[in-house]
């Protein structure tokens, strides 16, 4: 028996045992899998994110979200929406509960106040010791004053609404201008640094050709000096783009030390409109013109509102509730204290000591004001429009001959290499060959920055070229 009962324990434990480490194998291995996906967390954690990918569209975009001048726009714009529905809830009823307890001193004479038995006040201007007041009050105003006021609060809008279109085009063309410049640094630091590779090579040249006696040691001496002075241009374009690159993120990034790329091409350019198509878009959606219309809009509203204090306003008020000796619905003696009442009313002014002839007297002066400030702002739309036109026409030719100039200067020193080398050229025209093409290459950058800037102003007066 004894034999069989450690037969039967055998047979229990093993299984149990081989299941613990079994169990514990198998943990063991989970945690060795689970180390490396632990450090290859860390290790992306650790990892520096990409630049950002930044069209100019999603520049403009992100420098609205943060410039302050545009912010302080945007914030006026919607604190006159609230300034026309405050005007425009002034010329609806209002409505409005009121509820007062009055206590009056007894006069001490019975039977004197309003209910059987009771003293009445000491004032004669108090119903009763104890008053009550309960009641809904809707009123209305009318004037011609408040219409007007209210059509000029729908102006002072409007004007708002043109003041931060005008700010908000103005940031579109800084962050366009600046976007481009980053771009125009980068090809010159580009130039630069082919410069500089060209102006080494051209110095090992010269020593291979001095090495062999074709050339002098002045020539060696005149290739270095060159090759010098590129080193010195490639670092101040290296400094410009750096500084340049940081402006554009000052508009962009909350940290202007974030890396980004810019995707939108140098050299892109567009077919533009005829001058009547440019006109035609500048009636419907200049801002400064907007702005003017507005302001001689409301110019003519106060005025209307100024003229409108010579006439009389009518006044209606409209009581329900109780006003009583006792807060009740019903009195002792079955009175009844619940009802209502209403007046209307004219006011008609006679006498203000000139106030209302000084305020519109005040009103046409505003309104000659900004009748003047229209009148120049079409004309100058006008002007600016001629302007913008033929600076972005003159803007693209230069652009497109620049370009072409590029062409032309890197194909000439690389024929004045091959003419020095075969001794048909001197070193002072090879240098200026490469003096030519630094100066085209970065002549060429500048160009297309002022193409996108006459591009940028253009658009400030007419909205988005089609």
């Amino acid at each position: 028996m004894r034999g069989i009962r450690k037969v039967v324990i055998l047979s229990i434990l093993l299984p149990v045992g081989l299941g613990v480490l079994f169990s514990a194998r198998l943990r063991a291995q989970q945690l060795d899998a689970s180390t490396p996906q632990v450090t290859a967390d860390l290790s992306n954690s650790q990892a520096v994110s990409p630049p950002v990918q930044i069209t100019l569209a999603e520049a403009q975009q992100r420098a609205l979200k943060i410039e302050p001048t545009l912010l302080a726009a945007r914030a006026a714009h919607r604190s006159a929406v609230y300034d026309r529905s405050i005007a425009r809830a002034a010329l609806l009823p209002q409505a409005n509960i009121v509820g007062q307890y009055l206590y009056t001193e007894s006069n001490g004479r019975p039977f004197g106040g309003t209910l059987p038995g009771e003293s009445g006040p000491v004032f004669i201007a108090n119903n009763a010791v104890h008053e009550y007041i309960s009641q809904f009050v809707a009123s209305e105003n009318m004037s011609l004053a408040a219409v007007a006021r209210y059509r000029a609060s729908g102006a002072a809008q409007l004007r708002a609404k043109a003041e931060a279109d005008i700010a908000q085009r103005g940031l579109y063309a800084v962050v366009t201008q600046t976007y481009y410049s980053v771009l125009a640094a980068d090809r010159k630091l580009q130039a630069a640094d082919e410069a500089e590779q060209e102006s080494h090579r051209f110095v090992d040249l010269t020593k291979k050709l001095e090495a062999g006696r074709e050339v002098a040691h002045s020539d060696v001496l005149k290739a270095e000096l060159q090759w010098e002075q590129r080193q010195r241009d490639r670092s101040d374009a290296a400094l410009q783009a750096h500084q340049t690159r940081e402006s554009l993120g000052v508009l962009l990034f909350p940290d202007p030390a974030t890396p980004y790329v810019l995707t939108d091409p140098l050299d892109s350019m567009m077919t533009l409109p005829d001058q009547n198509e440019i006109e035609r878009l500048a009636a419907q959606a200049n801002p400064e013109l907007q702005s003017a219309t507005a302001g001689l809009t409301a110019a003519n509203a106060n005025l209307l509102a100024a003229r409108a204090d010579y006439l009389p306003s009518l006044s209606f008020d409209y009581y329900y509730g109780l006003d009583a000796p006792m807060f009740a619905r019903v009195g002792p003696l079955g009175e009844r204290f619940l009802g209502y009442s209403a007046s209307a009313g004219i006011n008609i002014p006679v006498w203000d000591w000139f106030t209302t002839h000084d305020r519109v007297k005040q009103s046409e002066v505003r309104q000659r004001l900004a009748r003047a400030n229209l009148d120049l702002t079409h004309r100058l739309l006008i002007s600016q429009l001629h302007a913008a036109t033929d600076e972005l026409r003159t803007a693209a030719s230069a652009f497109t001959s620049l370009q072409h100039s590029v062409q032309q200067a890197k194909e000439s020193l690389r024929l004045s290499t091959l003419r020095y080398q075969a001794g048909e050229a001197t070193v002072v025209e090879v240098v200026d060959a490469q003096n030519t093409y630094l100066a085209t290459e970065t002549m060429a950058a500048d160009g297309a920055v002022r193409y996108h800037l006459a591009v940028a102003n253009l658009e400030r007066r007419i909205g988005k070229l089609p």
